[in-house]
């Protein structure tokens, strides 16, 4: 791919925000968070034989869903404030 063409299919990346950028991080990484949070449950049950690595992502996953608690209380805040 040429250079221009390249900047053809960048120049207006960007341009159409349905949200600010860190009300966006905030989905997306709540979205991100909610997937591991699924793999969680298939890890556990793949290390079903084994002791520690099941401790493990258990405590991996408990972690996990404390972050998703406090991160969804942080969007309600900002929906809350209307600064959403």
């Amino acid at each position: 791919m040429s250079l221009a063409t390249y900047q053809n299919e960048v120049e207006h990346l960007g341009e159409s925000a349905g949200l600010p950028d860190h009300d966006h991080d905030m989905i997306h990484d709540l979205s991100r968070r909610l997937d591991m949070l699924w793999r969680y449950d298939q890890y556990m049950a793949n290390a079903s034989t084994d002791n520690n690595l099941l401790s493990f992502w258990g405590k991996v996953k408990a972690q996990e869903t404390e972050n998703i608690s406090e991160l969804k209380q942080l969007i309600a805040s900002h929906i809350e404030r209307n600064c959403f």
